[in-house]
């Protein structure tokens, strides 16, 4: 999905223009905002390891998902009775139905591998307007990159503590490690209470390009998958000349990935003109009116394990569209569990 408006750019300093981007416009909050509409409460849950199968620690299985028409669109509206639900082939009644994002927990990831001399106090306060968007129940924690992953905010809602999360040191030209720190920002919720109807959100602000990183995309996403975190990636490519015009830099194998294989979405903003233009502008709501509209189209479905055929070790779970739906497909987020019972 790309998004032909851009931001202030200077081409000498293509990283840099990514923290302009999140912090020199007020439009950003708009997204917090959205994503505070569907805020509610919900029940408490043990948190599961990251990293390792889903285990059951209760008899409450949960299971995210979403569904697709034929075009690959997003289908909201459905109910539970719109859905069977089959542990190791055997059809379980669901206890527990929900549709759009309940609960929120949400990271900002961030690439700080450029210049950040541009950052000034219009941005911060940018930051705590994000933040006071959020409802009592829902938390958010910063996160930011270069060589290493550095946790700047913890999962918080406290909005004394957010106002700093977002200042990066100006260190230019630095080594860039992408999927390095996306595995760290999926481990960072272990350390989450988790609830029954959670969503888990990474947001990822990078230009794509990884130079650094020990860790594959493949892996990052199976952990992403395993723990029911998704990635909604907004992908600000460099440009470099090829053949007397600007031509995209590719970005790594693997950065798409992460969003479309773990239940999020990818977004690209900006076009070779934008980035020459010094007084151009990002326009990031029709983005921040995409994630939303996608939380909405999400559905999360739950049951007692209890209900599930007895025996110990990895359970499969399917679930399925009723007959009448024979032409919307189901995307489920995590397909199995693990019971000692």
């Amino acid at each position: 999905m790309r998004f032909p408006n851009a931001p202030n750019l200077r081409p000498r300093n293509s990283r840099g223009r990514l923290h302009r981007l999140l912090f020199s416009t007020p439009l950003f909050a708009f997204l917090i905002f959205q994503l505070a509409l569907t805020t509610v409460s919900a029940q408490d849950s043990p948190e599961l390891p990251a990293g390792e199968v889903v285990r059951v620690n209760t008899d409450l299985v949960t299971i995210p998902l979403f569904v697709t028409d034929k075009r690959g669109r997003r289908v909201a509206g459905l109910t539970q009775s719109d859905f069977d639900l089959y542990d190791n082939g055997q059809r379980v009644e669901p206890t527990m139905f929900s549709a759009g994002a309940e609960t929120i927990a949400l990271l900002f990831l961030l690439d700080a591998s450029g210049s950040t001399r541009d950052i000034i106090t219009q941005q911060r306060e940018t930051a705590t307007a994000i933040f006071s968007r959020f409802g009592p129940r829902s938390t958010v924690a910063v996160m930011q990159f270069r060589e290493r992953p550095e946790l700047a905010l913890d999962f918080t809602t406290d909005l004394r503590r957010a106002r700093p999360a977002f200042q990066t040191s100006a260190l230019p030209n630095r080594r860039t490690a992408i999927f390095d720190a996306a595995l760290a920002a999926v481990r960072a919720f272990a350390g989450v209470e988790r609830r029954p109807a959670e969503r888990r959100i990474v947001v990822l602000l990078s230009d794509g390009l990884d130079n650094a990183s020990a860790t594959l995309a493949a892996a990052v996403i199976s952990e992403a998958r395993n723990t029911g975190v998704s990635f909604y990636v907004i992908h600000v490519p460099l440009y470099a000349p090829s053949d007397h015009k600007l031509v995209a830099r590719r970005p790594s194998k693997g950065f798409r990935d992460l969003a479309e294989k773990t239940g999020g979405q990818f977004f690209v903003v900006g076009d070779a003109r934008s980035s020459l233009d010094p007084r151009a502008e990002y326009d990031l709501r029709p983005i921040f009116r995409a994630i939303a509209d996608d939380l909405a189209g999400q559905y999360l479905l739950g049951y007692h394990a209890s209900a599930a055929p007895p025996q110990t070790g990895l359970h499969r779970v399917e679930v399925r569209l009723k007959a009448s739906h024979n032409k919307l497909r189901v995307h489920q987020l995590r397909d199995t569990y693990e019971s000692k019972q």
